[in-house]
């Protein structure tokens, strides 16, 4: 299964009875309710605190190329905080479209695991923290979609047997029937690159969140059949065999390689490490540099001010080391 499915995440929305939604809250608000939060939490857990305004954009980026944060906390940091578990496994937004953004990520397909780490925490939240809630319409959210549990259950798959069979547009159009939806690497609005999708719950009220993890559970299982199946047939054609061959050639010599095709040929490498055509890498190893090459990763280790060109070359030496 870990083949197929990358990792697994949990995200509950939460927000406090005594704020406005954040677009109401004023800047005071805003840094009042993230002190009071993370007192809170790190009562409960041993949480880095960090303040968005105090990191350079670059450093803002990099986190969400880590899936720490979404794209839109970054867009005005001021009032905004992140509380991050040692591990980096747990995450909180502070502020973000709601007050708390409560996030588990886990390795590989564990959607029962997650869920029990992020009720857990949640539970001991609730307890310092009175959260909005209607008996009809369950947690209160900005946005209505939201509304009901608050939670959006998602998992990465690597789908690169799908995608070049081009079955994706069909499933994608069949799973919005069953109350999922499938999306780039970042989520919404994000093209997928190196075949990695976000396959997530759509519908948060009338649901509990056991019926919507086990729905979704059943849904990626079905979709990790169905790549596994289109895996052998395309492994069976000597070209798509070379390709991969020829993908871990050329990231063990290039000496300049852009994020698109470094994305592209990872993928074609992750292929072959999942069907033992490579032996020298794991998947594990592969996802790790699939974060560590992302473009705001990459100036963080070198430097900002390096222009793009220089940033492609220093995403080849890096790989070549790592992979020779």
């Amino acid at each position: 299964m870990s083949e197929v499915a990358v990792s697994t995440r949990i995200r509950l929305a939460r927000n406090l009875e005594d704020f406005p939604f954040p677009t109401r809250l004023s800047e005071k608000d805003k840094k009042a309710l993230c002190d009071k939060v993370s007192e809170v939490a790190k009562s409960i857990m041993d949480f880095d605190r960090i303040d968005m305004e105090n990191l350079t954009k670059t450093q803002a980026v990099s986190l969400v190329e880590q899936h720490l944060i979404s794209p839109e906390f970054i867009s005005s940091p001021v009032g905004k905080t992140l509380l991050l578990s040692k591990d980096r496994e747990v995450s909180v937004m502070l502020n973000e479209e709601d007050h708390i953004r409560l996030q588990v990520i886990k390795s590989g397909l564990c959607l029962s695991e997650a869920f029990a780490l992020a009720d857990e925490i949640d539970t001991k939240l609730s307890e310092k923290l009175k959260f909005a809630f209607s008996e009809k319409l369950g947690y209160l959210t900005q946005c209505p979609t939201n509304l009901g549990t608050g939670m959006r259950a998602s998992v990465m798959l690597h789908l690169p047997a799908l995608q070049k069979s081009r079955a994706l547009g069909r499933i994608s159009s069949n799973l919005s029937k069953l109350g999922l939806t499938i999306r780039g690497i970042y989520g919404e609005s994000t093209e997928p690159a190196g075949a990695l999708y976000q396959l997530s719950n759509q519908v948060s009220l009338g649901i509990s969140e056991k019926s919507a993890i086990d729905n979704l559970k059943n849904i990626t299982t079905e979709l990790v059949t169905q790549e596994v199946k289109a895996r052998d047939r395309i492994l069976s054609d000597i070209e798509v065999v070379d390709t991969v061959s020829r993908s871990l050639g050329i990231l063990k010599t290039a000496r300049l390689i852009n994020h698109s095709e470094a994305m592209n040929l990872l993928s074609n490498i992750r292929l072959g490490v999942a069907h033992k055509l490579i032996d020298s890498l794991s998947t594990d190893s592969i996802d790790r540099l699939i974060c560590e090459i992302q473009p705001a990763s990459i100036l963080e280790r070198y430097g900002d001010d390096i222009t793009v060109r220089e940033r492609d070359i220093k995403r080849a030496d890096f790989l070549r080391e790592r992979l020779n």
